[in-house]
């Protein structure tokens, strides 16, 4: 009996798995394996159902409706009907050919360069084969197939995993590392969750969901196994993040006593929004209490979120501290410069930039007057902000613009300047309410929840290549009107699509443990460089050029800068144009491939037009004829409300790409939300939630015997952030 604690079992290093040694150890870490707990969270990325047998003749009849070549990937239990035989048809390749057959017909197998399945394959002998099969000329033919003895009572594995792999690992390998990885956890399989959750969640035991991630009983038990591991990596995510320190009330050093804004609101040309009233008060009342301020502030594109940051750094200079906000790209935090610096002036208020293109001597001077504690500054920057030789003197906000871009350990370097200081960090992705604990964790929330009065709304349009003439005519009208026009492109250059091997497992498989977004139909993707050059032949008028997540920083903020002041006409790109630009003149945005886009993501891509005075359009451009990616269209189409879509994106594709995108989550300790990408059961978020809510509502600090189990796993999870609990 292993005499080891159940989590130190998952600890030990995955050569405490039999038959796994250095080499094989090696092979395992190449794939982000080191020890026991994480062979047993390695999941298949795929399944062949091989126990859903079909008969000669069902595939015969499926080829033949179906109008194709091969059949899909499926199981025969056949006979063999004779000896087999082999011979060389050139150098260096033989072939061994078997007649088999049930009680439907006949079905000729071949194998290549593999003479010793002769002695397997004798006649009378049954196997059960797993591939594709062709047929034609009146004949069933299979090439290859994987093979299994299936005399009577042979114990045939109903659904077979496939695993990743990389050099030094095949499925044989993985296969029995993890059922040894099985025998050895012993009691580390043991329910950790109360007996209530399960019960009110209707989820199957952990060592039910471990065991049928990895060999499942039947498809329905593959998806009991699916949901209940999503489900733990929601719950115990949103806990980590829950209890992990950010619990803890940190007590402020910073006192704001001056929370009368009438001054900066009454320099500006609008009202502020009910919910930016109301978000300002959350984050006044925040911070002129005595715990330090750690709140997010959601808003849709262009709902005026800068104005918000920018009421609560006034409140905080007035009380005579400074205010920082870093923003993630040289060219934002120059837009955050132009447009606050002239506000803050108007009300007798410092406003500073500091980039790293900022000049020595310019540098110094502002470092300089940042270490005065006579004179509060706002200092807007980039990552420069964050170097050791800047330190604030009285440093009491820290903004950070479009969280999403940096790192925890980036945010956290600017907060921790000064002990105590008040954090608010914005994000442009609105998400469903019922994620907000999960993708926040314990940062309160503010929300924008409609837009500035007067905003032009953008119309929306979808089209196919048949409009291709009538679109480059737009694009020169908007040009020739003096506005400006983005283009976004699925990829860089042209991607070519590699050739499938006949034999790949994945390639074979037939159910897939991660739902993933691939495009539902393939159709050639636009590349940036290539629709450069067909524009520019189209278009000779046009100043037109082209940025991309490939080209070097200085290059790409070149190109930026060109576009903003007017130099470029039309600016063709891939996604790193989708928050963070400002350009008022641009009118028109068109997306070419837009199936290949989520619904946030279009989202996104449409705030950069219509923020000007000028009626603006959004053109998305798709011969896809999916219905996923077609609804996807309509929902864009039909509303402009972030919120809205989000939920709608949640009821398409589930939590987890959602989740996936939004850093908090995907930087946090060792959080990879793997089955939660793959999720499609929206519901599932809301049970978890309210898991969450009831455990935590009755054990802030998971310290009760009942919840012993989670806070062991909770901190596991934490301590890849180096959070603890108190």
């Amino acid at each position: 009996m292993n005499e080891k604690r159940p989590l130190e079992i998952l600890s030990q290093p995955v050569t405490a798995v039999k038959n796994v040694g250095a080499s094989r150890a090696a092979a395992f870490n190449r794939v982000g394996v080191a020890t026991v707990g994480d062979l047993l969270t390695y999941f298949p990325r795929a399944y062949q159902d091989r126990g859903s047998t079909k008969t000669v003749q069902q595939i015969k009849d499926e080829i033949d409706s179906e109008g194709k070549e091969k059949s899909e990937p499926c199981s025969v239990l056949v006979t063999v009907s004779a000896e087999p035989y082999s011979k060389m048809i050139r150098r260096g390749m033989t072939i061994t050919r078997v007649k088999a057959f049930d009680n439907t017909g006949f079905i000729e197998i071949t194998f290549f360069n593999n003479p010793y399945v002769k002695d397997y394959f004798r006649t009378g002998a049954e196997f059960r084969l797993w591939g594709r099969f062709e047929y034609g000329r009146g004949r069933l033919t299979v090439a290859s197939p994987v093979w299994e003895p299936a005399a009577p009572g042979a114990d045939l594995p109903p659904i077979v995993p496939v695993y990743p792999l990389t050099q030094g690992l095949t499925q044989k390998i993985v296969s029995h590392a993890v059922s040894n990885a099985l025998l050895l956890a012993g009691t580390a399989l043991d329910e950790y969750l109360p007996e209530s959750i399960l019960q009110r969640s209707s989820l199957p035991t952990y060592s039910y969901a471990i065991r049928n991630i990895h060999c499942p009983a039947s498809v329905e038990a593959l998806e009991e196994a699916k949901r209940r591991l999503a489900f733990d990596e929601l719950l115990l995510t949103s806990l980590a993040l829950s209890v992990s320190g950010g619990n803890r009330k940190i007590k402020s050093s910073v006192s704001v006593t001056s929370t009368d804004i009438t001054p900066l609101t009454s320099c500006l040309s609008y009202s502020l929004t009910a919910s930016q009233k109301r978000s300002v008060g959350e984050i006044l009342r925040d911070m002129s209490g005595d715990h330090a301020m750690n709140r997010i502030l959601v808003g849709d594109v262009g709902s005026g979120k800068t104005i918000v940051a920018a009421a609560a750094a006034y409140a905080v200079l007035r009380s005579g501290y400074s205010a920082a906000l870093m923003a993630p790209t040289e060219i934002l935090a120059l837009q955050h410069y132009a447009d606050l610096r002239p506000l803050f002036e108007k009300l007798g208020l410092e406003c500073m930039l500091l980039t790293g293109s900022t000049g020595v001597s310019r540098r110094k001077k502002i470092i300089e007057a940042l270490s005065d504690p006579s004179e509060p500054v706002l200092i807007i920057g980039t990552h420069a902000l964050i170097s050791p030789d800047v330190d604030p003197a009285r440093l009491g906000l820290v903004i950070i613009d479009e969280q999403h871009r940096f790192g925890v350990m980036q945010r956290a370097a600017l907060a921790e300047k000064t002990e105590g200081v008040h954090t608010l960090v914005m994000s442009a992705t609105p998400i469903p309410r019922t994620l907000s604990l999960i993708a926040y964790g314990n940062l309160a929330v503010s929300r924008l929840e409609e837009l500035p009065s007067g905003r032009l709304p953008i119309d929306t349009f979808a089209v196919d290549e048949s409009y291709r003439r009538r679109l480059n005519g737009f694009i020169q009208k908007q040009v020739d009107e003096g506005h400006q026009v983005y283009v976004v492109c699925p990829a860089v250059e042209e991607v070519r699509k590699p050739e499938k091997e006949t034999d790949d497992p994945l390639e074979m498989a037939n159910i897939t443990l991660f739902d993933l977004a691939a495009p539902e139909d393939e159709l050639p993707m636009k590349s940036a460089v290539a629709y450069t050059d067909d524009l520019k032949r189209e278009l000779p008028d046009c100043r037109i050029a082209f940025v991309h997540g490939k080209m070097r920083p200085a290059d790409k903020d070149s190109v930026m800068r060109a576009f903003a002041s007017g130099d470029i006409d039309v600016l063709v790109s891939t996604t790193v144009i989708e928050v963070g630009v400002n350009v008022p003149n641009a009118t028109l945005m068109i997306v070419e491939n837009a199936e290949r886009f989520g619904l946030s993501q279009l989202h996104q891509l449409r705030g950069r037009v219509g923020r000007g005075g000028a009626k603006s359009y959004f053109v998305m451009v798709s011969d896809s004829k999916s219905e996923k990616a077609l609804q996807r269209i309509r929902v864009l189409k039909n509303s402009r409300d972030g919120y809205e879509i989000a939920e709608a994106d949640l009821r398409q594709r589930g939590p987890g790409d959602i989740l996936s995108e939004n850093s908090v989550i995907r930087q946090h300790g060792q959080s990879s939300m793997l089955l939660v990408k793959g999720c499609t059961d929206a519901a599932l978020l809301e049970t978890a939630t309210e898991a969450v809510t009831a455990i935590l509502g009755d054990d802030p600090t998971l310290k009760k015997p009942v919840n012993a189990g989670i806070r062991s796993r909770v901190e596991r999870l934490a301590a890849g952030s180096a959070g603890t609990i108190s």
